[in-house]
C-alpha cells in the first residue's frame, strides 16, 4: 500500500474513479526527485493535434491476491462494479489492442471480462513474478504493428479513464520515450508506456521487479507525467486497505 496516507485517501465521491472529466491543469515537476529527468508534460501541453501513434495495453491480472486472505483484491468492488472489470473497460474506451494476463483463460477473473473487447493471455508462471507476466504479454505485442506498450497493474483503484487517455496523448507526442505516470509530488508510479524499442527487453523480463530495470536503464527516455492524486501510485493489498480506502472514498 502507498506509504503516504496524507496523498492517499482523498474525500471525493467514487464516481470520480469512473468519470471521464478534464483533471485540474497540471504544472512541471520541480521536485528534488525529478531532477535531471525531462520535463513533465501538462494537460495543457497535452492539449494539441497529435500524430497517429498505436499503442497496445497490457493489464496484469495474474497475480494470486496472497495478502487478502482468500478474498480476490481483483473482484473488490468500487461502485458496485469490480475492479478487473472497471479497469479492463477503462482501458478498452481508450485503445482497441488491450491484452490482461490471467494464469489461465478458465481462471475465475475471466468471467469478468466476457463483454469487453480484451483479449486474454495465459500466465501458467505467474509465481515467477510479475515480470514474467510482463514478458507474456509483451510477445503478444510483438504480433502487433504498435508503437508503444502501456503496462497497468490491475490492482491500481484509482486510475481513471481519463488518466489512461492523458499518459497515451503524452506518449503520442514523444513516441521514442518511456512515459511513465506519477503523483503531483513527482511520485513515479503507473501506468507506463513503452516505445518499440523496448518490446524485445519487455519479453525478456522475469522476477518481482517488473518492468523497473528497463526504466533504469534507459532512464534518459523517461519523461513524467503528472496524474492526480495518488491515482499514479495507489494500489490496496489487503482486505483492511480495501476497506479503509472504501471507506474514505465514500
Amino acid at each position: 500500500m502507498n506509504p503516504r496516507p496524507d496523498i492517499l485517501f482523498k474525500k471525493c465521491p467514487l464516481s470520480r474513479f469512473w468519470n471521464d472529466k478534464q483533471d485540474p491543469a497540471v504544472s512541471k515537476v520541480a521536485d528534488s526527485d525529478c531532477a535531471g529527468q525531462k520535463s513533465v508534460l501538462s494537460n495543457h501541453q497535452l492539449a494539441v493535434p497529435l500524430p497517429m501513434v498505436k499503442i497496445g495495453i497490457v493489464i496484469l491480472a495474474a497475480g494470486k491476491s496472497s495478502r487478502m486472505r482468500g478474498q480476490d483484491k481483483l473482484t473488490q468492488r468500487i461502485d458496485g462494479v469490480e475492479q478487473i472489470r472497471r479497469i479492463t473497460g477503462a482501458a478498452c474506451a481508450i485503445c482497441p489492442d488491450v491484452f490482461i494476463t490471467l494464469p489461465d483463460a478458465a481462471h475465475p477473473r475471466a468471467s469478468y471480462l466476457l463483454d469487453l473487447e480484451a483479449k486474454i493471455v495465459s500466465v501458467p508462471e505467474a509465481h515467477l513474478g510479475m515480470g514474467r507476466s510482463i514478458a507474456a504479454g509483451g510477445c503478444q505485442l510483438m504480433s502487433e504493428d504498435l508503437d508503444g506498450a502501456m503496462i497497468i497493474p490491475a490492482d491500481m483503484p484509482e486510475i481513471t479513464q481519463r488518466d489512461l487517455a492523458t499518459v497515451q496523448r503524452a506518449f503520442a507526442k514523444a513516441p521514442t520515450s518511456i512515459i511513465q505516470a506519477c503523483t503531483l509530488h513527482g511520485q513515479p508510479g503507473h501506468p507506463v508506456v513503452f516505445p518499440k524499442s523496448t518490446f524485445k527487453a519487455l519479453q525478456g523480463l522475469s522476477g518481482d521487479q517488473g518492468a523497473q530495470k528497463i526504466i533504469r536503464a534507459n532512464i534518459n527516455l523517461r519523461q513524467l507525467v503528472k496524474l492526480p492524486h495518488a491515482n499514479a501510485t495507489t494500489d490496496l493489498d489487503t482486505p483492511e486497505e480495501w476497506r479503509d480506502w472504501l471507506a474514505e472514498a465514500n
